[in-house]
């Protein structure tokens, strides 16, 4: 943009946004010129009425009825005065009050300022005797300028109330972006916490579960003691490189390595590490598996993750724990059931933040989650995923 069409448009922008000085510099214009003109004619009052009546032109737009009402005020003084040399400019001055009036007061502002300017202007023409002999052509000519003042008024209102509505939408257009932009950013908050939650957890769970055993078998074991050992150390990893990727989305770093989220098909390695941690588990995969999106992937594994982790904390020694993955026609079903005591421990409770974690995760892709305990002792979960499902 050169520096010649900026200042243009800086002062275009400026002539907008102070209408009233706008309308005030040119009134004031307007009436110094009147009052010239009437101190050259020895202060004849109907010149210095016109500057008046041009004055009230200064709030034309910001007090469209308080500026008609002193313009009519003047105009009807000037006529009174019987001085028809100031008729013609008081006359230009009521055209652009009747204008201003239509186009930035209320619609019925506008129809009664038409009304009464022809009533004004045809009671005027009678009175100075100026229709002549075709007074019905002089009306006619009075109306027709009178109706297309008010019609370009008119036009004026309906623009800058369609105007109105266009900022008005694109207020509230924002708004809801903004709003949208606070529900992602809520969302992706909880989404992170359920991670961590669930990488947490678990990761905890068998560390401390290696670390009870690992300390009993020191003494007697030191093989099983290692094993241990190497167990913790290899969660502990796991862990930290889960939580790295957690937190490496809350940084605006370009850089930063993207590994893929676990999903259905690591569930056997997750077994495998929690066999590592002494809890016997039983996995059973029937049907044919479909390849599923990453977000309903992620949810069955922290399901099983979850679950398992619930399992190492509340069944307590010696439990046993079986998962079933059904790959259905529809759907993906996902049971998780143990035979230890966890029923009857606290952090168990459907109102857990586990439990209330991963009902989520089904609820969010479309499925469902049901947890309780099982009839003759033990926990168990069901998660049920559908496979067309958007969130």
């Amino acid at each position: 943009m050169s520096e010649d069409t900026y200042r243009l448009e800086s002062a275009y922008n400026w002539l907008r946004t102070h209408p009233q000085q706008v309308d005030a510099a040119g009134a004031g214009a307007a009436a110094v010129f009147m009052f010239l003109v009437a101190f050259l004619a020895a202060g004849d009052s109907a010149w210095l009425l016109a500057s008046l009546m041009t004055g009230s032109l200064v709030w034309r737009r910001t007090r469209p009825l308080l500026s008609a009402l002193g313009v009519s005020a003047f105009g009807t003084l000037i006529v009174i005065s019987g001085d028809s040399s100031a008729l013609l400019p008081a006359t230009v001055v009521a055209l652009v009050s009747l204008y201003s009036v239509s186009a930035y007061g209320p619609t019925w502002a506008g129809w009664a300022g038409m009304g009464v300017a022809w009533l004004a202007g045809s009671t005027v023409m009678l009175y100075q005797d100026l229709l002549g002999a075709d007074a019905l052509l002089g009306l006619g000519f009075l109306s027709a300028v009178l109706f297309g003042t008010w019609a370009l008024g008119r036009m004026r209102h309906l623009r800058l109330r369609d105007e109105l509505r266009l900022h008005e939408r694109a207020r509230l257009l924002e708004s809801e972006a903004e709003q949208q932009a606070q529900l992602a950013a809520t969302a992706e908050r909880a989404r992170i916490a359920r991670e961590m939650h669930d990488v947490v957890a678990h990761s905890l769970s068998v560390t401390i579960s290696q670390a009870d055993g690992g300390r009993y078998a020191a003494q007697h074991n030191p093989a099983a003691a290692i094993t241990a050992l190497e167990t913790i150390a290899a969660t502990g990893r796991q862990a930290l490189a889960d939580m790295r990727a957690l937190l490496g989305v809350l940084r605006d770093d370009s850089t930063q390595q993207l590994t893929p989220q676990p999903d259905t098909e690591a569930i056997s390695d997750l077994v495998e590490q929690v066999r590592g941690s002494g809890l016997t588990v039983e996995l059973e995969v029937l049907g044919e598996s479909v390849l599923l999106p990453a977000g309903p992937g992620l949810a069955a594994y922290r399901i099983v993750q979850e679950s398992l982790t619930n399992v190492l904390k509340h069944a307590g020694p010696g439990a046993t724990a079986w998962i079933r993955v059904v790959w259905l026609t529809e759907a993906l079903e996902i049971r998780i059931e143990d035979d230890g005591r966890g029923a009857g421990a606290t952090p168990a409770t459907p109102g857990s933040q586990g439990l209330i974690g991963m009902r989520e995760r089904a609820t969010l892709y479309g499925g469902q989650l049901e947890a309780g305990p099982r009839q003759g002792g033990g926990f168990g979960v069901r998660a049920y995923l559908p496979y067309g499902h958007r969130p």
